[in-house]
């Protein structure tokens, strides 16, 4: 009998050896246990952990997970009545909150650097009949990729990632104040901030930037500089150029480990635009992007006489002409929406500048530059990269089969920004929903049965926000004690 990873088309002589290297590395490194994550809707890793000797049959036929775990909306409620007969329908395979499977990628394994005896693998959820989720927000961007690759494209991914670390003072959970969810732990700050790239501040951070550094580099992911940033306890990473799959992979696992490691060492560390304290500065995701030419392995943006070539204006104009809709997947929270404010390095416009960064998007390079490139300056540290991605590789492809041009650049990205304004970026949440769903392209391109559920989980998300007695005590529970 064949096992669900050759019933799903995933198992081949490639995928049987490196079960065997997996296996054989667990045996000789004496590990304990190994964890198999998947990435949710919301970006954050999740999974079961294994031990040695399960690991195995989990490699072969996956591992059984719930299935309402992709129906969640932030809090971890689920979205939808999955005991309602009409869902089947609507959502085929989540009726009755059944069962998935959770497939390890062997190609993924790692040993996890602060955590001993423990290793690591990505899983994907398969329906139990070996067909694939288009729920999954890492399949939706493995779809839009194979898209670009038939176009004849491949996309490359440079990240700047801004985040804060504080040092937690007090950790204790209190049972009697338990909540859903519950409080982050008391912190102090970092480094006092407003001294932008300070090599004494610098020097305050070491011990945490450290453990951030260790992680990164045990993960083999490529982190180029950590950086201190504008605001109090403020950082940066900025990565090495990747494809644009390794890209996303590398942000979730980067994010989870962090927090991880730090948490270990004494410090949290959080991915929130914007946490819940006075005086605050916002971080962003800056997403660096260039198409590479499939057929030579040429950066497709590179003209000699311009700083972007016919190609890349083309894909430039579909990310303006889709930047509406796919503003909710760079900032996918109420929080994050807050960062859209004039003069703050933020974009409120769909507009495009030469290295202006009050531009949403942002051209690099002079004529010739092998390295020209879009940067993105939407997307917020807490986005699914999956997502946020797929977003820029359906965009853009639209803009290049269609070969839409670009309007003129700006040298005034906040000029006349005003409600109403056909280029003005959605100021909430509930606006970015809206826009998404008006965009048959980006909803062709995510998949209706994807954006269906997204959609719902983040209208629960709102609703709950607009519940709240405490408005501001929600949004430090909803995402500042969990991001």
């Amino acid at each position: 009998m064949s096992s669900f990873a050759e019933r799903c088309g995933q198992h081949d002589a490639a995928r049987a050896a490196a079960c065997e290297q997996v296996l054989r590395a667990v045996h000789e490194q004496r590990l304990q246990r190994v964890r198999v994550a998947w990435c949710d809707l919301h970006g954050a890793l999740r999974g079961k952990t294994l031990t040695p000797a399960a690991l195995p049959a989990a490699l072969a036929d996956g591992i059984g997970l719930v299935g309402t775990l992709l129906l969640k909306d932030t809090s971890d409620r689920t979205a939808f009545r999955v005991f309602d007969p009409a869902l089947q329908a609507r959502l085929p395979g989540f009726a009755g909150a059944s069962n998935l499977q959770l497939l390890p990628d062997p190609h993924s394994f790692a040993v996890l650097p602060w955590a001993e005896g423990t290793g690591w693998l990505r899983g994907q959820p398969w329906f139990t009949d070996a067909t694939p989720v288009p729920q999954d927000s890492r399949r939706v961007l493995q779809r839009a990729l194979r898209a670009l690759h038939d176009a004849g494209y491949g996309l490359r991914c440079g990240l700047e990632v801004e985040f804060h670390i504080y040092r937690i003072t007090d950790d204790r959970v209190d049972p009697r104040q338990a909540a859903w969810p519950g409080e982050p732990p008391a912190l102090a700050l970092l480094h006092p901030g407003y001294n932008l790239l300070a090599e004494a501040w610098a020097d305050l951070a070491d011990e945490a930037l450290t453990v951030v550094h260790r992680t990164a580099d045990g993960l083999g992911l490529p982190l180029r500089s950590l950086e201190i940033e504008l605001g109090p306890s403020q950082v940066e990473a900025v990565f090495g150029v990747m494809d644009a799959l390794d890209a996303a992979d590398a942000m979730v696992r980067f994010r989870s480990g962090v927090r991880q490691a730090l948490r270990r060492a004494g410090y949290y560390a959080s991915f929130v635009c914007r946490p819940p304290f006075p005086h605050v500065m916002a971080s962003g995701w800056h997403l660096h992007q260039s198409l590479v030419r499939r057929a030579d392995g040429a950066n497709a943006f590179t003209d000699a006489a311009a700083p972007l070539s016919a190609t890349g204006r083309h894909y430039l104009a579909g990310l303006l002409a889709h930047a509406r809709g796919a503003t909710v997947l760079g900032t996918p929270t109420i929080n994050g929406f807050g960062r859209f404010r004039p003069h703050a390095l933020a974009p409120m416009a769909a507009r495009w500048g030469h290295d202006n960064r009050g531009a949403m998007l942002r051209v690099i390079g002079a004529p010739g530059d092998a390295a020209a490139r879009i940067e993105n300056r939407i997307g917020e540290p807490a986005a699914n990269p999956y997502l946020y991605l797929a977003s820029q590789v359906i965009a853009g492809l639209d803009g290049l089969q269609r070969a839409l041009v670009p309007p003129p650049p700006t040298d005034d990205p906040y000029a006349d920004v005003v409600d109403g304004a056909p280029d003005r970026l959605p100021a909430t949440l509930t606006e970015g929903l809206q826009a998404l769903q008006d965009d048959a392209v980006l909803v062709e391109g995510l998949g209706a049965a994807f954006v269906d559920v997204f959609v719902e989980a983040k209208r629960s998300e709102i609703a709950r926000h607009a519940a709240a007695e405490d408005p501001a005590a929600w949004e430090r529970r909803e995402y500042f004690s969990r991001v």
